[in-house]
């Protein structure tokens, strides 16, 4: 009888161990899957992703300018993109922006529109990174995403991105990047001809 009291308490004594450490091992090392990167990372890291998200989302704001609707302004230093809209308002973005040394600013108009487009990396780009192809055909792999803005006569657009974890990041080679949700929202309200103007 006394035999079987102690082995109780022993039991219960190893259970109460393993419950207390199932119980506070896991919070300090929780680890979610993250499907756009292939990899598992720290619930921490997740968090900081979900509020930087939060911070900026999509969203019609105050926005006061003497420049006329469907006007698209870049600011570059905020890391937003503004569709100037009537009354005093604008439809906010986050973007992506060009990396240190590829930041630009200036007016031009959209010249062309385009779904899903193809990409040909320019000369120097390709001189940079080597590997790239001459050509890589428009899709959900394709660096422009989903819907691209070419920007004037330059090599710049606003376009989608197949990498959404950059948005709010100087991380390109000069051109606005948008998550494809995004830039395919603001394909539907921007026309040929619309002015854009890029500030640092």
């Amino acid at each position: 009888m006394k035999q079987m009291s102690i082995t109780r308490i022993a039991l219960a004594a190893a259970l109460s161990a393993i419950l207390s450490v199932s119980l506070v091992a896991p919070a300090a090392a929780a680890r979610v899957y993250n499907p756009d990167s292939n990899l598992w990372e720290e619930s921490t890291t997740v968090a900081a992703r979900s509020k930087r998200g939060s911070a900026i989302a999509k969203a019609i704001v105050d926005y006061e300018t003497t420049l006329k609707p469907g006007t698209i302004v870049v600011e570059t230093s905020e890391r937003r993109l503004y569709l100037v809209m009537e009354d005093g308002k604008a439809l906010r973005y986050g973007i992506g922006v060009g990396r240190d040394g590829f930041r630009w600013q200036g007016q031009h108009k959209i010249t062309r529109v385009a779904e899903w487009p193809g990409w040909t990396p320019p000369p120097a780009m390709r001189k940079r990174v080597p590997d790239l192809p001459a050509y890589m055909p428009g899709g959900p792999d394709n660096p422009l995403g989903a819907r691209a803005l070419y920007i004037g006569s330059t090599l710049y657009r606003i376009h989608g991105t197949s990498e959404p974890w950059t948005i709010g990041q100087a991380v390109s080679s000069g051109c606005i990047r948008l998550t494809n949700e995004d830039v395919t929202d603001l394909y539907e309200r921007v026309k040929v001809g619309a002015l854009v103007v890029v500030r640092q």
